[in-house]
């Protein structure tokens, strides 16, 4: 039973994030908008879509954006719309161009850095200690037996 109420409740969460008023009349549009809203991030739940959160500013976003779609703007003119309110953090996936080229490949190329400096460093170590000849042996075990 409780698994029951917990698989309801997590198909539930993002089921029902998009109220009935918000849905436009026209399919088509709708289906558009419904596109566009899983690329935008909600600002307040930061890896949820607007399309899954129920936060009132993802309410908000969802509006404005089918507002923007019923005024005839094109998808991508409605995606800049927000992004120029809102910055680029409000795209899931942000540009690979630009700054943001900085940010797309900085972790691979410190991991690349890191094996790198890791490798040198192992490469470095001094070798392991030669064997002990049998004259240090000996001495070494009339210190063991004194």
């Amino acid at each position: 039973m409780i698994r029951l109420v917990a698989i309801f409740l997590l198909v539930a969460s993002s089921a029902f994030a998009v109220q009935p008023d918000e849905i436009l009349d026209d399919p088509a549009l709708e289906q558009r908008a419904r596109e566009l809203s899983q690329g935008l991030r909600c600002p307040v739940c930061r890896n949820e879509s607007i399309d899954e959160s129920n936060a009132e500013l993802a309410r908000e976003l969802r509006i404005l954006l089918r507002e923007r779609l019923v005024d005839g703007d094109t998808d991508q003119q409605a995606v800049d719309f927000l992004v120029a309110r809102y910055g680029e953090f409000v795209l899931l996936r942000p540009d690979t161009s630009g700054v943001n080229v900085i940010l797309w490949y900085a972790a691979p190329a410190m991991l690349i850095i890191a094996l790198g400096i890791g490798w040198a460093t192992i490469r470095r170590r001094a070798p392991a200690p030669e064997a002990l000849s049998d004259h240090e042996k000996a001495e070494l075990e009339k210190i063991l037996r004194s």
